[in-house]
């Protein structure tokens, strides 16, 4: 699972760095503690407790408390959150197709109006609110055709929906 391009783009968000992907690794192989996992990995116990941590502030790890009753230590046991990570990237796939349609909607349906030097890119409507004068520097806007932003855009939701599909198939 975590070989899956969408899962190790969440997790490497997560974690922030891919060298912290061991610890992920470890938790999904089913090592439990904090002590075993950088043991495995060779990773500092600080930084396995703060990915632990950070996993568990997302939701995709979660841990059971005990005592020791000899020496009166707490032991935490992690576990990893498959269906949460699951969950996380349907949602945030979801939202991002989304967005993608809604900014494939505004392109389809404006004519884009852009500052030569680059300070703005306006839709027809806020264009003639300053007069197709671009409102940074005052010099005249451009018209610019957006046929290969809409092809981008469009590429863009394909190759979403098409890794979504893919994990979803083998997530069912």
């Amino acid at each position: 699972m975590i070989n899956d391009p969408l899962v190790k783009t969440l997790l490497t968000s997560i974690v922030e760095d891919e060298s912290n992907l061991p610890i992920v690794e470890a938790l999904n192989d089913g090592i439990e503690t904090d002590e075993e996992i950088a043991n495995k990995t060779g990773i500092k116990l600080n930084i396995v407790r703060k990915i632990l941590y950070r996993l568990y502030d997302v939701g995709v790890a979660s841990y059971k408390r005990s005592k020791d009753p000899e020496t009166q230590w707490f032991t935490y046991s992690w576990k990893f959150e498959k269906e949460e990570v699951i969950n996380r990237i349907i949602k945030d796939s979801e939202n991002y197709l989304k967005m993608l349609n809604e900014e494939l909607e505004r392109e389809e349906n404006n004519m884009f109006f852009i500052c030569p030097l680059g300070h703005v890119r306006l839709d027809f409507d806020e264009s003639s609110d300053y007069e197709f004068l671009c409102p940074a520097c005052g010099e005249e806007l451009e018209f610019q055709d957006n046929a290969e932003t809409i092809e981008q855009i469009k590429e863009d939701i394909k190759m979403v929906e098409s890794n979504f599909n893919s994990f979803t198939e083998k997530n069912k």
